[in-house]
């Protein structure tokens, strides 16, 4: 996402539709409500960046259908040229009206329309330039089939919208507008700025609808209207040009009507285009292009240097600053609630209706005025200025090559190094802290694969929520073109495991919103029949969409590169695990682990054992999934943040972790018992299973995990990464090695009276 700068943070709310609870879908299940559809809809709204456009950064769901979105805003408008009842200049007319266009076709080729344009929804920068705002508004709420209230603004709306009519939830959907419908209101709002004042304003809305319809029968739509306005005068004095883009753009039949894309073209912005470049979208970090190519340095160089008082927070990302505002205590509810545009009525009163004993039923429908407010409110940031305020200036810009210390020096950095050592889930709500690393993260992915050893050194601490995505590709090694590798794919074809896989999705992580919305169920398919289609030697196992789900969630916008990690993840930590013959494969990952369960708890492997409760009861799913199938995902993320660093023999290590916090109930019960506590498995603290995990890991033998069917290991010169994976993987031991001499005990003296203990234990009667 582009840089905050001069923007602010705006929030607007609407309700969706509510569906009726007693009616299921095809497949037997409830009905998704149309709140879940619009969220996972929004999600690509977020990638669709353009300087003609509001950035997208977040949407909230709440009570009763309540969703709340957030995208960039600024608080200038067309609209304030209306409240002045001034005329703008034909070379305003035709700047705006041309920067309007490159916007709305920039959409048109995302399959986008607005249908919402109006004069408060063209919003100003400081440098003039416009800014679309409320564009997916159309889109996110599938052509306003998923909301109870019209979709744009009666004055504004083209003659074929409008003959359309409106029409309940109930009814067949109309056809969805197309990009012309979009030109006509362009046309409406160029011909308001020419005329200084609003079109249609004081006439009831039915008037209105009729007037434009009527419209049809007229040779010069635009004369009428200005006859009608009493601005014909005003008109008539135009330049030539802009009056015909008035005309082009007030169409009356759509077929007639130029897109947005031919109007660009057209001769009439001749004289302005050549002072606009074509906007080019930045380059992924995984692609075949090179990232550095349009950097240029400044001619003078102290043009970098900041002076203290600079706002170092505008030159953050969107989302990144909204994720800090988040932390530093914002609240979208509230901030509604402030400004009244939420409201709080008493229970009783927002009850769409309630039945007496007698049958008798009171109440009444939603009140539609309460379905969408056009306001947006305005995200205050001095709170979270507030909090960052001792933050230097030297931490937003952190020397990659000072090995010293990865947290730069200010007024509060004791307070950072003491940070590091509390719970990482303190850590994860720490402004000052998040805002550190994020920005560390952030200038080493730039650098990726170049700073690839800095990535693992730094995960070894912690990964920063924000960008967990794209560190866990770089952990995996991801690189090239991987889009286009995935488009190379056949994911439409139909095959025999597209049954099985429509019956697990449904199924997988479900309580999360994103992953359960339609989208996310389009997603999932689409990546898990790629991987498939493209591991032919292998097939489809159930518990295959468990290890897709955190890859999916965290690259919702991106299936290249949740494909990319998952199909690096799977070799290397679950390598021929998806064979159609698998049995002897899982059944050595069974045995090495009931090996590790001895190695390191004698009396509990000697327990399970007597009792007759072996890992082929309880482990299978663990180590199939890598332990997505029995944890929620904010815990597979904490968890996956070690395991990627470690070997594919630390699930074993996790796996004892686990044992070993549910120790004493194992220990206490029998075979039952046990199956019980697995059906249903106890909560597990992740944080102390990373830590012991860590710990055994270090103290176990390589020979102890030897496995037969492991992927074989990679040349250490091979691309850098088994290198950077080997060392980082016995950094590990070199931590252990600290703790222990901490203790008193060096590494070798603990593992002797581990094995003395082992051995113990097998000899006793």
């Amino acid at each position: 996402m582009r840089p905050l700068k001069d923007a602010q943070l705006g929030a607007f709310t609407f309700f969706a539709s509510a569906l009726p609870h007693d009616v299921c879908g095809s497949n037997g299940l409830p009905l998704t409500p149309n709140s879940i559809k619009i969220l996972g809809r929004f999600q690509i709204l977020k990638t669709i960046t353009h300087p003609r456009l509001c950035q997208y950064v977040d949407i909230s769901r709440g009570k009763h259908e309540r969703l709340i979105v957030v995208a960039e805003h600024f608080e200038n408008s067309l609209s304030d040229f209306q409240k002045q009842g001034k005329t703008a200049s034909p070379e305003t007319v035709l700047q705006i009206a041309y920067e309007v266009l490159e916007g709305l076709e920039f959409m048109n080729k995302h399959g986008m329309v607005h249908r919402a344009l109006s004069a408060h929804n063209v919003l100003m920068d400081c440098k003039g330039n416009v800014k679309l705002a409320k564009f997916g508004l159309y889109h996110m709420t599938d052509h306003g089939a998923d909301v109870d209230f019209p979709i744009g603004y009666p004055s504004y709306l083209a003659p074929e919208v409008i003959a359309q009519g409106s029409f309940s939830p109930h009814d067949a959907a109309p056809l969805p507008s197309g990009p012309k419908t979009d030109v006509w209101s362009l046309g409406v709002l160029l011909f308001e700025l020419c005329a200084g004042r609003r079109l249609l304003q004081n006439i009831h809305i039915s008037e209105r609808l009729k007037f434009i319809l009527t419209l049809g029968c007229m040779d010069d739509i635009v004369t009428v209207l200005a006859e009608e306005h009493g601005c014909l005068d005003a008109i008539k004095e135009l330049p030539e040009n802009v009056l015909e883009l008035l005309r082009k753009c007030l169409t009356f039949l759509p077929s007639k009507r130029p897109t947005p894309a031919e109007l660009l073209g057209d001769p009439v912005f001749s004289g302005i285009s050549f002072l606009y470049t074509p906007f080019q979208k930045p380059v992924s970090l995984f692609s075949s292009s090179l990232r550095c190519a349009h950097l240029e340095l400044p001619e003078d160089i102290s043009d970098l240097c900041k002076g203290d008082d600079e706002d170092y927070l505008s030159e953050r990302a969107i989302d990144e600053v909204y994720h800090l505002w988040c932390l530093a205590g914002g609240d979208l509810e509230k901030e509604l609630t402030n400004k009244e545009i939420i409201q709080s009525k008493p229970p009783i009163c927002t009850l769409p209706n309630f039945v007496l004993e007698d049958g008798e039923s009171f109440g009444q429908g939603r009140d539609r005025s309460f379905l969408l407010d056009d306001t947006t409110v305005t995200l205050s940031l001095c709170q979270l200025k507030n909090r960052l305020k001792d933050v230097a200036g030297e931490a937003y810009y952190p020397l990659l090559e000072d090995e010293q210390s990865s947290l730069p020096q200010s007024n509060s950095s004791n307070e950072l190094s003491a940070t590091v050592t509390l719970p990482l889930i303190i850590r994860e709500r720490d402004t000052e802290y998040q805002l550190i690393r994020i920005i560390l993260f952030d200038r080493l992915l730039k650098a990726y694969p170049y700073k690839k050893n800095l990535v693992w050194k730094e995960a070894r601490v912690d990964v920063p929520p924000l960008v967990r995505g794209l560190a866990w590709a770089a952990l995996l090694g991801i690189e090239g073109d991987i889009q286009a590798k995935y488009e190379s794919i056949d994911k439409d074809t139909p095959i025999p495991t597209d049954r099985q896989i429509e019956v697990d999705i449904p199924r997988c992580h479900q309580y999360d919103e994103l992953l359960s919305s339609p989208q996310g169920h389009i997603k999932f398919r689409r990546v898990l029949k790629a991987w498939v289609v493209s591991h032919p030697d292998l097939v489809y196992w159930q518990g295959l969409d468990s290890l897709c789900a955190p890859f999916l969630y965290l690259n919702f916008n991106n299936e290249a590169l949740a494909y990319a990690c998952m199909s690096a993840f799977i070799p290397k930590y679950l390598y021929n695990f998806f064979l159609k013959d698998n049995s002897h494969v899982i059944q050595e990952y069974l045995t090495v682990f009931s090996q590790m369960i001895a190695f390191h708890d004698p009396e509990l492997s000697n327990h399970l054992n007597e009792i007759g409760f072996i890992p082929d009861l309880y482990a299978i799913p663990w180590f199939l999934t890598m332990f997505t199938h029995v944890f929620p995902l904010h815990k597979i993320f904490h968890l996956w943040d070690t395991l990627l660093l470690g070997n594919s023999s630390f699930p074993f290590c996790i796996g004892v972790a686990i044992l070993q916090q549910l120790r004493d109930r194992l220990l206490a019960n029998g075979f039952n018992e046990c199956i019980l506590l697995f059906s249903d498995l106890p909560e597990i603290d992740i944080e102390r299973c990373v830590r012991e995990s860590i710990n055994l890991f270090c103290w176990t033998p390589k020979s102890a995990t030897y496995r037969q069917h492991a992927q074989p290991p990679k040349p250490a010169g091979d691309n850098g990464f088994g290198k950077a994976a080997t060392y980082y993987s016995s950094d590990y031991q070199d931590m252990a090695k600290t703790d222990l001499t901490i203790q008193g005990l060096n590494e070798t003296q603990h593992r002797d009276g581990v094995r003395k203990e082992f051995l113990r234990e097998l000899n006793s009667p």
